[in-house]
């Protein structure tokens, strides 16, 4: 750190006095506290077992089924599978419906939207959480994050986040959940008044034969999905929760001005997949009533803003958690480096300034002012610090990510001309 640097300039101010010997040992509990090594009994198992993804009934299933390996290989087969049971028997069955009055399956864009693109983004989610959040909880520890008498209790913390997430009862939960709750909105939705390809007029449950495998089984299963990755993010944030509720080593001076925890905000990108299922789906949904409803896209400016908004906020804002940490952090940063300052600078006037040196010492060439510039910089850091452990780059990045589905609706108010002109004016 830049307080080490200073101590080891050639000529110490006063290297007799009892001032500078408090002022040495303060900057050494500054640059050491907390930084040993992990200790080498400790357990490393936990950390590679680590994973949101690889446990559940479900997970057994497809193992079993040949659909997926220990890692989660064999992605495209459970892209594959998944989407043809969800769709494909919709295509089929609504083919072979003749009614002339019906509106046709190929005009339902939020149907195709939903089924041909959230869902295999949301599968293949499984396989970017698992490669991107296992590193993030081991360098807890391996920057010493997690202090080394706090390490039984980080391993309880994981054990504790394990448990649910293999939990069969979750899994059994969210079904129940899919097929009460769920057909119950179905049967107070709004359903359109003309024949459709999965409705009859004549009732909410005079379903086609598409519409029934529509309901019973396409519609649980994208819920059943979507409600999993709610409950594998609620899962993530109890861990960090714990985690925010040890004794943490943090140092103010830290570069990424979040006294070394930036990298949990990062790992908030990994989410960005389940942001733009999402995003997708608003979008199917926007697009059938602009194509087919002739609604204009701007009416719908606010509810978008505010969708964004909502979803970045879900994945960022618990993040909190760590802000009485990260203030802490902030205030006895500011005090330390405060107090080594008042100290440096003073002897600094004395020699430099009031002339309180061997004069045979060139000011010109020491090292004193270039560490007077570093410590001004450190105190600096301290000062920019974040409240939280991630900043703007990252909230536009999430927001990208949701947004990302809605751009090509951008096609139904501006010209392909117009629309490439607006976004060189972006980037450029």
């Amino acid at each position: 750190m830049v307080a080490v640097t200073m101590c080891s300039s050639e000529k110490p101010l006063l290297p007799k006095s009892e001032r500078w010997t408090q002022m040495a040992a303060l900057q050494a509990r500054i640059a050491t506290r907390g930084l040993q090594e992990p200790t080498e009994a400790y357990s490393t198992h936990q950390l590679s077992d680590f994973s949101l993804v690889l446990g559940g009934p479900l997970f057994q299933l497809f193992r079993r089924a040949y659909l997926t390996g220990d890692g989660l290989e064999l992605l495209y087969r459970r892209i594959i599978a998944v989407t043809l049971i969800a769709w494909l028997p919709l295509l089929i069955l609504s083919a072979l419906d003749h009614s002339a009055s019906r509106l046709s399956l190929f005009r339902d864009v939020a149907v195709h939207v939903r089924f041909l693109i959230a869902l295999p983004v949301l599968i293949a989610a499984e396989l970017i959480v698992h490669l991107r959040i296992r590193p993030v909880v081991r360098r807890f520890v391996d920057r010493s994050i997690v202090v080394p008498e706090e390490l039984s209790r980080f391993d309880e913390a994981i054990d504790s986040t394990i448990k649910p997430r293999n939990s069969t009862v979750l899994e059994v939960g969210l079904l129940i959940l899919v097929y009460s709750l769920g057909l119950l909105v179905w049967q107070f939705r709004v359903h359109p008044e003309t024949s459709t390809w999965y409705h009859n007029t004549g009732g909410r449950w005079n379903l086609t034969p598409a519409g029934f495998w529509y309901v019973f089984v396409t519609i649980p299963v994208f819920q059943f999905v979507l409600l999993r990755w709610y409950a594998r993010l609620f899962i993530w944030f109890r861990f960090l929760w714990m985690v925010s509720r040890l004794n943490l080593h943090l140092v103010p001076t830290h570069p990424d001005r979040c006294a070394g925890l930036a990298f949990v905000g990062k790992s908030a990108y990994a989410y960005s997949p389940i942001l733009f299922a999402q995003g997708a789906m608003l979008a199917g949904v926007i697009a059938s009533r602009v194509l087919y409803g002739g609604e204009s896209l701007l009416s719908f400016e606010l509810q978008i803003a505010g969708f964004i908004a909502f979803f970045v906020v879900v994945v960022l804002g618990p993040l909190l958690m760590f802000t009485s940490k990260l203030a802490a952090a902030k205030r006895k940063g500011l005090a330390d480096y405060g107090l080594v300052a008042q100290h440096y600078v003073d002897g600094f006037e004395r020699k430099s300034v009031l002339g309180e040196h061997d004069p045979a010492e060139e000011l010109l060439g020491s090292g004193d002012i270039q560490s007077l510039a570093d410590l001004g910089n450190s105190y600096a850091m301290v000062r920019e610090m974040r409240p939280v452990p991630c900043g703007l780059d990252d909230i536009s990045r999430l927001a990208a990510a949701t947004a990302a589905p809605l751009l090509p609706l951008l096609r139904t108010i501006f010209s392909p001309e117009e629309l490439l002109l607006r976004i060189v004016k972006v980037v450029f």
